[in-house]
């Protein structure tokens, strides 16, 4: 191997000084997660979980912590104009430092802190749901990294019987060479209880090529409801992300985790979602739109572990230019799990003869009575369609334009709340605008 691939990424961990005096747990699992990264291998070739990967876009060798911006003012006027009309609460982050916070239409029994507040005033319950799944898809070495540094994000606790109506948004701004930001995202629903959060990363400037390395933990007990969305749109240029997501469900409790790709030249999205207790439901949702040279790499697990549970995954991917896409997903039905009903879709609309989807969804299968599918789709926009808007006055271009929107926007309409989903369709219909003539 040649020294650019076993230089360690980060010459000492990306750990920032603290005014807060955290836990003992906390410090004792950065360390334990900085050993584990010092001793994990690079991601290579002979791991199948990382088949088809481009390996050239994640040898790092000089990842430096995140410096703080040199203009708060504009990254917080910029965050309050992208955001949703109605909210419960506002967190804006630049660099791996809370900027901005309004909380104040947080009802009683919500508790919403940043991620560093939640580990000195509510450790126990932190600790409790805290990285407590394995990143068994391949992410291991930047799932230790993260663990190892000092996070930025967002702890929400809604407890038994409250419904928080309103999303909780929050913005995350990452910028400087090869500068690595951690955001953080926990979020408990409790019994009976409901949630939704809006999360948004975007990169300070055009011109970036720093890295997120972000992990969420979604949680819903006994009859939760629990929605999560995450908007990529950092720079396209030379930045990267990796979001590695986990959500558990309890007995007749629902989640839903959505990933809206935009930006970033190169991203690593893992989704790990367990069915723990009779009754749970997770949908796993993504529409991920992909120009230039960009990649987007794409890992699920949907995991069956009691009786009449179930999930649905809907993956749409549109690709341009010379971009590629990779899904890999499994849906794991455990011994007893019977009654399980679940779906994988990973469908991807190519837009350029030099455009690359690789998919490769599978299952396993070992309990009785289930009623399980899965499958992938890959093609161009037939000629048929062209020609249909084409008679009723419609340009070419802006046909497929419309159709690829239409076909991205079926994953964004399975979400909840009208505003959510209308800014949504906003952002991904003005990439759309950006891609040059096909």
């Amino acid at each position: 191997m040649s020294s650019e691939e076993t230089a360690p990424w980060m010459a000492a961990p990306p750990v920032q000084e603290s005014d807060q005096k955290l836990p003992d747990w906390y410090i004792k699992h950065q360390k334990d997660c900085w050993e584990a990264f010092l001793a994990a291998p690079d991601p290579s070739r002979t791991d199948e979980k990382w088949r088809f990967s481009d390996l050239k876009q994640i040898r790092f060798s000089e990842l430096v912590p995140a410096a703080p911006v040199a203009d708060e003012k504009v990254l917080i006027e910029r965050a309050k104009a992208e955001r949703v009309q109605d909210y419960a609460a506002h967190f804006v982050f630049a660099n791996n430092r809370l900027i901005y916070s309004e909380a104040e239409s947080v009802p009683e029994g919500v508790v919403c802190l940043p991620f560093d507040q939640a580990l000195v005033e509510h450790s126990d319950l932190v600790q409790e749901h805290f990285m407590k799944e394995e990143a068994t898809l391949g992410g291991a070495k930047f799932a230790a990294l993260h663990g190892a540094a000092s996070l930025s994000g967002i702890f929400i606790y809604v407890s038994k019987g409250v419904e928080l109506e309103k999303p909780v948004v929050v913005n995350h701004f990452a910028g400087g060479g090869l500068q690595t930001v951690f955001p953080h995202t926990l979020v408990i629903a409790g019994e009976n209880a409901s949630v939704s959060v809006m999360e948004t990363f975007e990169s300070v400037g055009t011109d970036e090529n720093s890295l997120v390395v972000g992990m969420v933990d979604l949680v819903a007990e006994t009859a939760g409801q629990l929605q999560y969305v995450a908007l990529q749109d950092v720079s396209d240029v030379g930045a990267k992300h990796v979001q590695i997501n986990s959500s558990r469900a309890g007995r007749d409790a629902r989640i839903k985790a959505a990933f809206v790709n935009l930006g970033a030249s190169w991203l690593r999205n893992e989704s790990m979602n367990r069915m723990m207790e009779d009754g749970s439901d997770i949908q796993v949702l993504a529409a991920s739109l992909a120009n230039l040279n960009q990649e987007y790499d794409q890992r699920t697990w949907q995991s069956h572990e009691a009786q009449h549970t179930t999930s649905d995954l809907l993956f749409k991917n549109a690709l341009y230019d010379e971009s590629r896409t990779i899904f890999e997903g499994l849906i794991q039905v455990h011994p007893g799990s019977h009654h399980t009903d679940s779906y994988q879709t990973c469908r991807n609309l190519l837009g350029s003869d030099k455009a690359e989807a690789n998919a490769m969804p599978g299952l396993e299968i070992d309990a009785d009575q289930v009623k399980c599918s899965h499958g992938s789709t890959s093609g161009q926009i037939s000629d048929e369609e062209i020609f249909y808007l084409q008679a009723r006055g419609i340009p070419a271009e802006d046909a497929r334009q419309i159709i690829s929107l239409g076909f991205m926007n079926e994953s964004i309409a399975r979400l909840s709340g009208e505003q959510i989903k209308e800014h949504l369709f906003e952002r991904v219909a003005a990439k759309f605008r950006t891609l040059k003539k096909v």
